[in-house]
């Protein structure tokens, strides 16, 4: 009977986890970002948990797959929950191209910006989010932080050319915060565990 109480919590860290990774997953493919913040609670859970140093003893694998789970929740979870956060930001203005980009008004020969034709500008920005959120949680895992500062410099400087127009600023520097921060969240709530048992 013992066991099995070490065990309910660790199976339901673990159902949780990847209930939240599912839910994103949707969320991505109905194209409803508000169905991410269900990706807060197992996150939130985690933070409660290491606040209150609850200490429950690990049995075999499954800490591992709560800590796959996070990851997976990280690099997933991050794409509507940043998508959220920016139409939250926008209050419906900013349109988002076909490419994962952001409509501005599109310049005329003369300088003039139409206020009928639009282009696409910070194309690729949802794979480039899936990539610097691995970048993150990566970083974190192996205890390298100038990675995440190298990955900021990237991406800026690779972006730099297209952030002419101020709605791209915005949005590239309030999508940039909160997928950082997510992904530095659940990349914490990783290794946190395991360097607070050391």
């Amino acid at each position: 009977m013992n066991s099995l109480l070490v065990v309910i919590p660790w199976i339901g860290a673990v159902v949780f986890v990847l209930a939240a990774v599912a839910v994103a997953i949707l969320a991505i493919r109905l194209r409803q970002p508000v169905l991410a913040l269900f990706g807060l609670l197992p996150v939130g859970f985690g933070i409660l948990w290491l606040a209150f140093d609850l200490d429950f003893p690990e049995p075999p694998a499954l800490p591992t797959i709560v800590a796959l789970g996070l990851a997976a929740l990280g690099i997933i979870g991050g794409n509507p929950l940043t998508v959220w956060v920016l139409g939250r930001a926008a209050k419906g203005d900013v349109d988002g191209g076909t490419h994962g980009g952001i409509l501005v008004p599109d310049e005329t020969a003369s300088g003039a910006k139409s206020a009928t034709r639009t282009r696409e500008v910070l194309r690729g920005g949802t794979w480039i989010g899936y990539l610097e959120r691995l970048a993150v949680i990566g970083a974190i895992l192996v205890g390298r932080f100038e990675i995440i500062a190298a990955v900021i410099a990237i991406k800026g400087l690779g972006r730099f050319s297209e952030l002419d127009a101020p709605e791209a600023r915005e949005r590239f520097i309030i999508g940039t915060l909160v997928s950082m921060t997510w992904a530095a969240l659940c990349g914490a709530l990783i290794v946190l565990p395991i360097a607070l048992n050391a």
